[in-house]
Parts: C-alpha cells; sequence; structure tokens
C-alpha cells in the first residue's frame, strides 16, 4: 500500500489548545480523504512549544539541538505538512515565524502546505493571506487554495452543528489530499552522507589495496 507522511505544526501554547484542535481537525479530514483512495497514512505532529527554547537557541548559536533536529527533519522530510497558528497582533505568532525561519529556505521546496489560525475573532482571518500564503509560497511551498480560520465562536457551544467552519475543513482538506495523494518527496529524500558510488568508483579507479 502506498504511504504518504503528513508533518502537523502547530503553534499553540495553551494546552488544551484551540490551535491543536484546528490542527487535529485537519489532520483527521485529510486522512480520511487519503485513505478513501487507498493510500496509507502516517501523521506526525509538531507542538512548537514543546521545542520553543530549542529555536531560540538555534537562532542565537547557528545550529539545532537534537530535539530540534529532528523536529526539522520530521518536517521537511514529509510528503505535506499542515502548519496553524494562533493570530497574534494581526500576525503569525513569533514561535511559528522563528521556527521556520531556522529551516532551510530550500528544503520546502515544493511541498504541499495546508495553512490555518486562530484567534478571538473572525476580523484576524484575513492574516492567513496577507501573512502566512506568503511565507510559504516564498518557501516555493504549494499552498492550497483553501485557508481555514476558526475564531473563539467556531468552538463554542452546538460548534459542531454549524456547517461554515467544518465545510471548510473539508473543502481544505480535498484540495491537500489530492496534492500530497501526488507528492514522493518522502521517497525521494537522500541521505547528505550517503556516497554516490562505490568506494573504488569514488577513488577514480584505484584500488584501496
Amino acid at each position: 500500500m502506498t504511504t504518504r507522511k503528513i508533518a502537523v505544526v502547530s503553534a499553540g501554547l495553551s494546552q488544551p489548545s484551540s490551535t491543536r484542535l484546528l490542527a487535529d481537525r485537519l489532520a483527521e479530514a485529510t486522512s480520511r480523504r487519503l485513505t478513501e483512495q487507498g493510500i496509507e497514512v502516517e501523521v506526525q505532529v509538531v507542538e512548537l512549544r514543546d521545542v520553543a527554547h530549542d529555536v531560540t537557541n538555534n537562532i542565537l548559536a547557528g545550529f539545532p539541538s537534537p530535539a530540534l533536529a529532528d523536529v526539522i527533519e520530521t518536517v521537511t522530510g514529509a510528503d505535506g505538512l499542515i502548519a496553524v497558528t494562533p493570530i497574534f497582533t494581526t500576525s503569525y505568532s513569533g514561535l511559528f515565524k522563528s521556527f521556520f525561519d531556522v529551516i532551510d529556505p530550500t528544503a520546502l521546496d515544493g511541498m504541499p502546505v495546508l495553512i490555518g489560525a486562530t484567534g478571538g475573532t473572525e476580523r484576524h482571518s484575513l492574516a492567513l493571506d496577507y501573512a502566512l500564503r506568503p511565507l510559504f509560497t516564498y518557501l516555493h511551498g504549494v499552498v492550497v487554495p483553501t485557508s481555514v480560520y476558526a475564531a473563539s465562536a467556531d468552538w463554542g457551544s452546538g460548534a459542531d452543528t454549524v456547517k461554515a467552519l467544518p465545510d471548510r475543513i473539508e473543502r481544505a482538506a480535498g484540495e491537500f489530499a489530492a496534492l500530497v495523494a501526488a507528492s514522493d518527496r518522502s521517497s525521494q529524500l537522500k541521505d547528505p552522507f550517503a556516497l554516490d558510488g562505490d568506494f573504488s568508483t569514488l577513488l577514480g579507479g584505484f584500488s584501496a589495496d
């Protein structure tokens, strides 16, 4: 069975977090779409608050800790990325931006990306288009047309019966699943330390004897 890896990045700071809740809903909807196509899905969730100090240290020192290196590998080695942030002061959170600042700017080239955000009021929903979408476009990700914003009211009493948010999630998941199904990024990744040929070839035909 074909397998696709999806990395889910949540920049929520509280626990429980509405940002993580939205990220999970998007991942579940995408997984369901891919499973219906006979594609096995491996979802790996990254909570940025767990590596917040490591991200700061990377910015100051210039290299990642082992824990942060593993997180970066999870994200850059996936077939698709779901990235969700709370909106602070009309834009993505500082932690969210700092994490993507420490990733090699070419590492997300061609990556299918589904963006989402949460906030207290619907008025901040445009941040998805003037902040998040340009960020991932700059990183050469392939951002799906539909982005998903969830305001506090969307999680209130009876939220599951309100069609607007579930409909946006399903529409975005459908667009994202189509791109992930066609992606083969995870199978194309190459060990940066792997040799391009056998040792004798690399020696130019000279024998090691």
